[in-house]
């Protein structure tokens, strides 16, 4: 008789009680095929659950991969802290890596005197590319704005940290929080473009604190809750753009009621770190 592998449910990056982005974890997935790593991501329902399906032997590095309830994505932040927490509660903090379809990730996790774990990760390697005109003037519209709108000190560019984020500042403040969009259309931009994260929406008067929206229509979820990847892909654009400090801190889910705080470390090089904590929820 085949056991059912036991699903955990996180909330990762959670600003206040009831914040954050939930995230399933089954641990043990090793004997799961694509089929019901996909069936178990569309019962969970959340925006991602990730499975380790391999560990090697007597080490810490782990074969994670993850799915949205419709498809399977590269990567997923949240559900990356989320994963390193469950592995730190279950065998204690520590660091492991964790190779993800995007590339290995290297996790630190820290434990407080009330057992609280926190972890920071550290993506791949970023990139940052153009965006061309005609694709971003479509992006734009689909939100109900122009290229006027964007705030001239972060033009839209595409950046990478896992998965390939557009990334659009807008500099009127009301704009930012009262746009709409139809979840259909911009669905539809994504999949041409392959953007199987998020379309991460900002608004900066300092860069060093930022407020975001990440809209993900092509994973079934209007707009995420806190998105660590497009943290990542921020940081990663931060760099490139050449604005200075190394600390930002980005606050996202207030538009769907689940108030989440991220904080990235922008090094000179290498990989974008992203940290944060998760809380098990029922």
């Amino acid at each position: 008789m085949t056991v059912a592998p036991e699903i955990l449910r996180y909330s990762a990056f959670a600003a206040v009680p009831d914040g954050g982005n939930p995230a399933g974890v089954v641990l043990d997935a090793a004997g799961l095929d694509d089929a019901e790593m996909q069936r178990i991501a569309a019962e969970v329902g959340f925006s991602e659950t990730a499975f380790l399906t391999g560990a090697e032997h007597d080490s810490a590095r782990f074969t994670v991969r993850y799915w949205s309830p419709g498809a399977e994505v590269p990567f997923c932040g949240h559900a990356t802290v989320a994963t390193a927490v469950a592995l730190a509660e279950r065998d204690g903090p520590g660091t492991v890596v964790f190779d993800t379809p995007a590339g290995s990730v290297t996790m630190e996790s820290f434990a407080d005197a009330d057992g609280r774990v926190t972890v920071a990760f550290t993506s791949v390697e970023p990139a940052v590319r153009d965006l061309a005109p005609a694709t971003r003037d479509r992006l734009l519209a689909l939100l109900g704005a122009t290229a006027a709108d964007v705030d001239p000190r972060f033009p839209v560019r595409e950046a990478f940290a896992g998965n390939w984020h557009p990334i659009v500042f807008l500099g009127d403040r009301e704009l930012f929080h009262q746009f709409r969009f139809a979840p259909a259309e911009v669905a539809e931009l994504m999949r041409e473009q392959g953007w199987l994260g998020t379309v991460t929406v900002l608004h900066a008067d300092d860069p060093g604190d930022i407020e975001a929206r990440n809209l993900f229509p092509v994973g079934r979820i209007t707009e995420d809750p806190a998105t660590g990847s497009a943290a990542a892909s921020v940081g990663a654009y931060l760099r490139d753009q050449g604005f200075p400090g190394d600390a930002v801190r980005i606050r996202q889910g207030a538009h769907v009621g689940r108030p989440s705080e991220l904080r990235v470390t922008i090094p000179a090089t290498g990989g974008i770190i992203v940290s944060g904590g998760a809380t098990r929820i029922g």
